[in-house]
């Protein structure tokens, strides 16, 4: 990679936001927080009339309560466990501004939970402005990243790997931020007990009326299955299109 593709390929991984998890320990799956806002946005937008988010963050809601996955990680991924949602947002005065927070609260952690798999505990959220008018109706889908490398040709089984992700329903196209969307490498402790086996992690983007959790899911399972000796798998949601 050269200096300037590695420069572009920080730049979009600073873009990505955190890197949250989907579901549980045992899920093996991560989104970027970019990808989720997108939906939680649409959700806000068709479920809290009147209202503009103008902030929206993803983070941990109790450190000491996150499990440990039962696969790698991502580089600098949280580990899974209960999430808070902060938003800053403004409303017009259609209602009273308790009742807009109530209904926004709500819509909220039902989109996280229900449309994209987050384990979403609290939501906070604070008041930043009073509209005289609707907000505008926020884009469904967030700006596409560069197309990544692909594997080398001589790589076959990042291939199989690369056609087992894409055949899975509701996989839009495989991502890449900091290299390739495949990579494979070799996991557990040197010395140790168990003997070391392959792990390979899928970078992809979402099609934005499948849920996250479930297609990843997925995913890991066609991934596992597509190498003989059946690797364990991570996902990673960078996109929702």
């Amino acid at each position: 990679m050269t200096a300037d593709r590695w420069t572009q390929a920080v730049r979009q991984q600073v873009g990505l936001g955190r890197i949250v998890p989907l579901g549980g320990p045992r899920d093996g799956a991560w989104i970027a927080e970019r990808a989720a806002t997108v939906l939680l946005r649409r959700a806000a937008a068709r479920g809290a009339p009147g209202v503009r988010l103008d902030g929206l963050r993803i983070g941990p809601a109790g450190p000491e309560e996150a499990g440990e996955p039962v696969v790698p990680p991502p580089p600098s991924a949280l580990p899974p466990g209960p999430l808070r949602l902060t938003a800053q947002f403004a409303a017009t005065a259609s209602q009273p501004l308790p009742v807009t927070a109530s209904l926004l609260r709500t819509v909220l952690a039902e989109a996280a939970a229900e449309r994209i798999g987050l384990a979403v505990t609290e939501v906070d959220l604070r008041v930043t402005e009073l509209l005289d008018t609707e907000p505008p109706v926020p884009s469904d889908a967030a700006e596409r990243e560069p197309a990544p490398e692909p594997p080398d040709s001589g790589d076959a089984e990042a291939g199989r790997v690369a056609a087992a992700a894409l055949a899975v329903p509701g996989v839009s196209r495989l991502t890449g931020t900091l290299g390739r969307p495949v990579h494979l490498s070799a996991s557990g402790q040197p010395g140790g007990a168990a003997l070391p086996h392959r792990h390979a992690r899928v970078d992809l983007a979402v099609l934005v009326d499948h849920r996250p959790l479930e297609v990843a899911r997925a995913v890991r399972a066609a991934v596992t299955a597509s190498l003989p000796d059946r690797p364990t798998a991570a996902v990673l949601v960078t996109a929702l299109d």
